[in-house]
């Protein structure tokens, strides 16, 4: 049992966890852009009933917007994206760095803090709000209500 922990620990230790694999097929397992960027030339650019073009000009139009979108993203990528990848690394590492070294010891820091607020208020009031709400709860509590319906 132990030993299979230690290989266990061996082969995680081994891997190493900034390149793992990544589907070159499916880029966007969870979806994040699904219902963002599905634009197609039919969702831009559409002829109603009546004003059609020529079919050689509507098909020409068809293939260069496809064709243009295509390679203009494919460029825009291949310039920007690793420039851009850096970009978001940085801000990423940034938020994350902030969140674990300055937001979470803050918390805490301040739950720590209100702990001690929190025993005192719960003092004062159990030591003058109580004996209040006692006195006024038995005198309330000898009123009766009867409720009759009159003709």
């Amino acid at each position: 049992m132990a030993e299979q922990r230690s290989e266990l620990e061996e082969r995680i230790l081994s891997k190493d966890q900034h390149t793992k694999e990544i589907d070159l097929v499916n880029r966007d397992p969870k979806h994040i852009n699904e219902d963002v960027v599905k634009v197609d030339f039919e969702d831009v650019i559409a002829e109603p009933v009546g004003t059609y073009s020529f079919d050689g000009v509507w098909k020409a139009s068809y293939t260069t917007f496809t064709v243009s979108k295509y390679w203009c993203y494919r460029l825009l990528s291949a310039v920007l994206g690793i420039p851009l990848a850096v970009v978001w690394g940085f801000l990423f590492a940034l938020i994350s760095f902030c969140h674990i070294w300055a937001v979470v010891p803050c918390i805490k820091s301040y739950l720590i803090e209100i702990q001690c607020v929190s025993r005192i208020y719960s003092l004062c009031i159990h030591t003058f709000c109580d004996p209040f709400f006692e006195a006024l709860s038995k005198i309330c509590s000898n009123i009766r209500v009867a409720l009759r319906k009159e003709i």
